[in-house]
């Protein structure tokens, strides 16, 4: 897999203009855009079926939570939109991820395309420890991590969402086609913001991880293009 194909530019932008100028900017270098709640909720599936349509690789990242039958149905109708790539909260449990998994398999049968792939969110990386403890849960993160993982893979998802700390274990104990995509990477010397269990690009890779998702680090910087590029230059392993 080329770094182009590891790297996720995260479109965490307000409306269609501002995410527009962005992946302009970086189509030559960029060939994966993630669509998160905010921009889908601002404008909705046409912007996934348009980037879709131009080439692009998109991965909505709605992570959705709630019961089976819905959220077999929502991803039914996602998949219908062309997107390769879409997030479902591992917490949700073994039953609603196998049904979000049939959900991309009838959606792709209805459009005669390529399923859409199930990632399974296993623990948020805004979250730490203590924050764990304050909704009930003791069990130690990097435990927790990998058990999510494991009833992901059982259910039949295609890969995981975890932080890059947790992907050394993940990379042991699944299966080596399971995809494991990390975000709360930072190349060396980018402000943190609320992540708190963060790598930089190249620790990422060398950790497990396939996939590296960026978002502020890209977004923010005074030349996006030439942010890309150097974490571009940094996976290259």
């Amino acid at each position: 897999m080329s770094p182009q194909e590891r790297l996720i530019v995260a479109l965490d932008l307000p409306t269609r203009a501002d995410a527009d100028a962005l992946a302009d900017a970086l189509d030559v270098d960029v060939k994966w855009f993630k669509i998160g709640l905010e921009l889908y909720s601002s404008e909705g599936p046409g912007l996934v079926r348009d980037y879709t349509a131009a080439g692009r690789r998109v991965f909505v990242d709605l992570k959705l939570h709630d019961i089976p039958a819905t959220v077999e149905r929502a991803t039914k109708r996602l998949a219908g939109l062309g997107a390769s790539l879409l997030t479902i909260h591992a917490a949700g449990g073994r039953a609603m991820m196998e049904a979000a998994v049939a959900g991309a398999s009838a959606g792709a049968a209805g459009q005669g395309g390529e399923r859409l792939r199930i990632l399974a969110v296993t623990v948020l990386t805004s979250l730490e420890q203590s924050d764990l403890a304050g909704v009930g849960i003791q069990a130690p993160i990097s435990e927790l991590v990998v058990k999510r993982a494991k009833l992901a893979a059982e259910a039949g998802c295609d890969g995981v969402v975890a932080s890059p700390h947790e992907a050394a274990a993940l990379r042991a104990a699944l299966p080596e086609d399971f995809l494991i995509v990390t975000p709360g990477v930072r190349p060396a010397g980018a402000a943190l913001g609320d992540q708190k269990r963060v790598m930089t690009p190249a620790m990422a890779r060398r950790a497990g991880a396939d996939m590296i998702v960026v978002g502020r680090p890209i977004r923010d910087a005074q030349s996006p293009n030439a942010a890309a590029k150097r974490i571009l230059e940094d996976l290259e392993l």
